[in-house]
């Protein structure tokens, strides 16, 4: 099954949230439900940016490493080195 690494933005907080998912529509619509505590605080967020990857274990691999770099500047960074495939 494929798999998504997915970047929301909050121009409510200024803040970026990384995440990872088989179903980019329904992901980002449960966030903006406020189905998580933190994302709950930032409604509205966008889409951002989008990667596929051929499984989920890869994309959440990914998500994983991403929030580990803690720095927004490799983040914005990491978003120009992977244009999004259009889809």
């Amino acid at each position: 099954m494929k798999g998504f690494l997915y970047i929301l933005l909050s121009e409510k907080l200024s803040k970026y949230y990384i995440g990872s998912t088989n179903d980019l529509e329904r992901r980002l619509y449960e966030h903006n439900l406020g189905h998580t505590a933190f994302t709950k605080l930032g409604i509205p967020w966008s889409l951002i940016f989008s990667k596929e990857f051929d499984t989920i274990h890869e994309a959440r691999s990914e998500e994983r490493r991403l929030k580990k770099c803690k720095s927004r500047k490799y983040l914005e960074q990491y978003m120009k080195a992977h244009p999004p495939l259009a889809r």
